[in-house]
């Protein structure tokens, strides 16, 4: 399953790209809206994981006219914003949101199963690993 990983800057595109990686997605990390409309519809990618502060309202009215960028779904990705944050009228045309920092792998396998994956795709298990605090051992 493709997935094209839009943020503000390469910085936050290569991190949503290794982020979604480890959940089994060939991810590219592209930045901008206008950038990753010229890709996309070249490589026609599964789904499109966009920095939510990248979806203004009207950000995605070109998209959703153009034939082949219409039908491929567009999720939210936030750092900063939290789902209870993020105003209804600049969600439209977006079919999901995840915010990062307190996304549990199950939380997004079932948003990311809202753009169809391709039958038999597997959802990776390794979605986290690299995360765990590293605790001093209790005094004895």
């Amino acid at each position: 399953m493709r997935a094209l990983c839009i943020g503000r800057h390469s910085y936050l595109s290569e991190h949503y790209a290794r982020f979604f990686g480890r959940l089994g997605l060939e991810t590219e990390g592209v930045v901008g809206l206008q950038a990753a409309a010229a890709i996309a519809a070249e490589s026609q990618p599964d789904l499109v994981l966009c920095e939510y502060a990248l979806l203004s309202a009207g950000a995605l009215d070109g998209w959703e006219r153009d034939e082949r960028l219409g039908s491929i779904p567009v999720i939210a990705v936030s750092l900063t914003s939290r789902p209870e944050e993020v105003p209804l009228v600049d969600a439209h045309g977006v079919a999901g949101f995840l915010y990062l920092p307190t996304l549990r792998p199950e939380d997004a396998r079932r948003v990311l199963r809202t753009s169809g994956p391709p039958p038999g795709f597997v959802f990776g298990s390794t979605f986290g690993a690299g995360r765990a605090a590293h605790l001093p051992a209790p005094p004895r």
